[in-house]
């Protein structure tokens, strides 16, 4: 019994037995003489000829968004980044206006095709479709995912009066 109150009191003392700093105590101690290895993120550094076009044409508004086939976005758009206002932000030219303006800017990172996925029933579902091409992207597959309803839940009991 002597021996096992003995072990836990060692155990104890070099648990609690300070270190000088916090790089000796997660082992990043700079020895002399090792330089410490710098990463940099490299932006816009490797070409994407792939993607996705991701385009939600509401009633209100047309918003495009570009990514890789993993779906990180590489541009994006809307008609309110594109200076529409009101009105004026759900119609076909908008729309148009906004998928140039994302393709422009992923034809320039590299990429040359997408497949466009389509949501929404707004003004300006061909139209952005079409600006996408104008903008040098070849369009291989046209995908609607727009949401349908199934007749959502179910309703509360009736009222008795």
């Amino acid at each position: 019994m002597a021996e096992d109150t003995d072990t836990k009191q060692d155990e104890a003392t070099v648990a609690v037995a300070p270190a000088e700093t916090a790089a000796d105590v997660m082992g990043d101690g700079g020895t002399e003489g090792e330089t410490p290895v710098v990463r940099k993120k490299i932006r816009g550094g490797r070409s994407i000829p792939v993607g996705v076009a991701h385009i939600k044409a509401s009633f209100n508004n047309t918003q495009v968004a570009i990514t890789d086939p993993k779906g990180g976005v590489i541009s994006w758009s809307s008609a309110g980044r594109a200076g529409f206002k009101g009105s004026r932000k759900s119609t076909a030219f908008a729309a148009t206006m906004v998928a140039q303006e994302a393709g422009r800017t992923a034809a320039a990172k590299g990429m040359h095709e997408v497949e466009v996925r389509l949501q929404g029933a707004g003004a300006g579902r061909e139209s952005a479709v079409r600006g996408l091409q104008s903008a040098g992207l070849g369009v291989s597959l046209i995908t609607d995912v727009t949401p349908v309803a199934h007749n959502g839940c179910r309703a509360r009991k009736r009222r008795r009066v």
